[in-house]
């Protein structure tokens, strides 16, 4: 897995100007099943895909904090949401609230998450490959592909079985 997580990046690099081209013509015209293939795309491959042995997405981005997560995250700390933003977040160039640094400060050494129950939104639905109107986060799917193995393959089968 980590020979995989290490070459990634590449990989990435390397299909980036295919993929772009495949999500241009897949926002232009999406096959009217797409939530559904990309459902079992997304389900087939996290069968073969454990999380907790890569955690590169925990380890190298960080997820988006809505004040619903700053909230339900802070009462699990029995802290002040303000006091949890002074603490963990800070606020980046799109006036969004992130963490202050990656990796991220509640993933174990183990790649357990200590606020798995109450995580973010976004971590709660990365790599979003099986998000309803997928067309529409192409470019978020481009930057996923990088950070996600899982992400790359399911993206790499797509572009097998949706002919355009």
């Amino acid at each position: 897995m980590q020979d995989q997580i290490q070459n990634l990046p590449k990989l990435a690099k390397d299909k980036h100007k295919e993929n772009k081209a495949f999500f241009a013509k897949l926002k232009k015209k999406p096959p009217k099943q797409l939530d559904y293939i990309m459902q079992g795309l997304h389900e087939e491959e996290f069968k073969r895909t454990d999380c907790l042995e890569c955690a590169n997405c925990c380890k190298t981005t960080g997820p988006l904090f809505t004040d619903k997560d700053i909230e339900r995250i802070a009462k699990f700390f029995k802290m002040k949401p303000q006091r949890f933003i002074e603490t963990y977040l800070r606020i980046d160039e799109d006036n969004d609230y992130v963490l202050q640094s990656v990796p991220c400060a509640f993933l174990g050494a183990d790649n357990y998450c200590s606020i798995y129950e109450v995580r973010p939104k976004a971590c709660r639905e990365f790599p979003h490959t099986d998000r309803k109107k997928f067309q529409q986060i192409s470019n978020l799917t481009l930057k996923n592909v990088a950070i996600c193995p899982a992400a790359f393959n399911i993206v790499e089968a797509m572009k097998k079985q949706i002919p355009l």
